[in-house]
């Protein structure tokens, strides 16, 4: 069970889910934000596996066994706990809200389903400079505990245990300091911002302004609200 750090004040790193429409169409870039789950608090522990295929076949002529061949490597796989608590407000719904948007992760999207692609959200998992637990996936099961409920019998403490999966993307570069132009990230619009100018500054050029507004359903690339969240996709799928 993870526990808060008063002491840390702002200091502390929150650890949040961004949670995707899937693209649309071949490409392994998420499609627009649809909302961000923030941590109350952060994991106590998370575990990332990896696995790799190979294949032996076994020789009755030969004595020794016969020389694996190495078949591929499967996707990461990740899984956190979330632990969510509002007994400091019992009157509250806000775990019963929180673990029904988590849940969504295994449903598929209304969006999907408009355009004959039906899939449930992509996410990505963030957490500060922890790169290593940051990749994009799909939810491949949640599990969620209710340890304590109110005298109306709404759950205000919850354990969900999350299970995330990756989704291969293009290979990275082999240039250790291109890692920012190899995965999509992303971008909170703060006053200034331009679709042009994001573009100038993440592709090195502004025409490649509409590969953002695609990604993010964006119809008038003049009007960005301040605080939204944009995606920014990888750089190898934009067209240059």
């Amino acid at each position: 069970m993870a526990k808060s750090s008063k002491g840390a004040g702002k200091s502390l790193v929150r650890a949040n889910l961004a949670i995707h429409e899937p693209p649309k169409g071949k490409t392994t870039t998420p499609g627009a934000l649809i909302r961000t789950f923030a941590f109350e608090f952060n994991p106590a522990q998370l575990s990332i596996s990896q696995r790799t295929q190979w294949k032996a076949t076994p020789t009755a002529a030969v004595r020794k066994a016969a020389k694996p061949q190495f078949m591929g490597a499967e996707p990461r796989e990740m899984t956190l706990e979330i632990f969510l608590d509002s007994s400091m407000k019992p009157n509250g719904n806000t775990v019963l809200k929180k673990v029904e948007s988590l849940l969504t992760c295994c449903q598929v999207t209304a969006k999907s389903l408009a355009t004959k692609q039906p899939s449930p959200p992509w996410v990505v998992f963030e957490w500060g400079s922890f790169s290593t637990a940051r990749f994009t996936a799909y939810v491949s099961s949640i599990e969620a505990a209710y340890t304590l409920f109110s005298t109306t019998g709404v759950p205000i403490r919850a354990t969900c245990q999350v299970a995330l999966v990756e989704i291969p993307g293009p290979t990275r570069g082999q240039n250790p300091t291109s890692g920012a132009l190899t995965a999509q990230r992303v971008h909170r619009v703060v006053a200034g911002d331009s679709l042009q100018s994001l573009a100038w500054h993440e592709y090195g050029s502004a025409n490649s302004w509409r590969a953002i507004a695609e990604a993010n359903d964006i119809d008038d690339p003049s009007r960005l609200t301040n605080g939204t969240e944009l995606i920014l996709p990888a750089a190898e799928e934009v067209p240059h």
